[in-house]
């Protein structure tokens, strides 16, 4: 096997995304999703390719999104799931600086897939971090009602889109001009953004539904309710999508930036809660993140009685976050 590591180029991307939307699996670890790439290309489709990385050999074998100082958010084929010499050559690659991925110091890799590299990166003295739980919710069967009319965004609505989107998140930088970047670029061929308009006509909520193709689970990302509507139910479905059990690894540092609470190298320090983790419904989560679980009840619904046939199949996952987007930036 003849494995090379390369930084995307923009002409690369189209290519890129339709690998990582093959790799996903009804029922499987929700990894890296053509989703995380279609709200990323919103920055522009430069600005994506230097944060991606690619390991080939011949085809794309992994796809890693460089999404913040230090952390990378992985996609792996099936092919190579249970390849160590793969493995290695990831693990190689993630560890040394050098190489052009991931900085000196703290680190982190979200390894949602990929038997081998999980268990090498665990035997590699990288520490477990933060444990975090999608929700999934199969779309067989019809949705209920939650009581919002939802529109699919067009040139008509999409000032709503974006005015939603920044009333939701207190941080987010959302424009116009950024809707038709992400709206414009290969992932949302099989996406659509949608409003949520309640009984007065006010545009209440608004998501991003990501298909990665027929028989394959969709994203939901972002979700979010303008923080004037809060309160009112509209994030909370009558059944919750169920569970499902990922987390991070984080590389020891002197810093001890990325390390497991329990660690005896790295002792507990108080540090901000990371806007990238997830509770689940049946946690006992906070109010807001309850909130959100009846809007995408509402963008399942709409998905099931409007979307066209590749829309429909496979099953859903939401992140609980009411603030979570992808790469931690809205």
């Amino acid at each position: 096997m003849s494995i090379t590591l390369r930084t995307a180029t923009v002409a690369s991307l189209d290519e890129v995304a339709e690998a990582v939307g093959s790799w996903q699996q009804d029922g499987g670890p929700v990894q890296l999703h053509p989703g995380d790439l279609g709200w990323n290309w919103s920055f522009g489709a430069t600005h994506l390719a230097e944060a991606v990385r690619i390991w080939r050999d011949g085809q794309i074998l992994a796809v890693g999104l460089v999404d913040e100082a230090g952390l990378i958010r992985m996609g792996i084929a099936p092919s190579v799931d249970r390849d160590t010499a793969f493995a290695t050559r990831l693990l190689a690659d993630l560890s040394e600086p050098a190489r052009g991925v991931l900085p000196e110091g703290g680190a982190c890799v979200e390894a949602r897939s990929g038997t081998a590299f999980r268990e090498l990166l665990s035997d590699s003295g990288w520490l477990a971090d933060e444990p975090w739980t999608p929700l999934c919710r199969d779309l067989t069967d019809a949705v209920e009602d939650c009581g919002l009319r939802v529109e699919v965004v067009d040139e008509h609505n999409v000032a709503d889109r974006v005015a939603v989107q920044r009333a939701a998140f207190a941080n987010s930088t959302f424009t116009l001009e950024r809707w038709h970047a992400m709206s414009a670029a290969s992932p949302y061929r099989r996406a659509r953004c949608l409003v949520g308009y309640d009984a007065y006509d006010a545009a209440v909520a608004v998501a991003t539904v990501w298909s990665a193709g027929q028989g394959r689970p969709g994203l939901l990302e972002p979700m979010g309710v303008h923080q004037d509507h809060r309160g009112h139910g509209h994030g909370t479905p009558s059944r919750g999508p169920r569970p499902l059990r990922c987390e991070r690894w984080g590389r020891p540092a002197r810093r001890c930036a990325l390390r497991a609470a329990t660690s005896a190298a790295c002792p507990p320090t108080p540090r901000p809660a990371s806007r990238r983790s997830r509770t689940s419904l049946t946690s006992g989560g906070p109010p807001d993140a309850v909130r959100q679980h009846r809007l995408a009840a509402a963008f399942w619904a709409h998905r099931s009685t409007r979307s066209g046939p590749e829309m429909l199949s496979g099953s859903e996952s939401v992140d609980s976050d009411p603030e979570l987007c992808s790469g931690g930036r809205i």
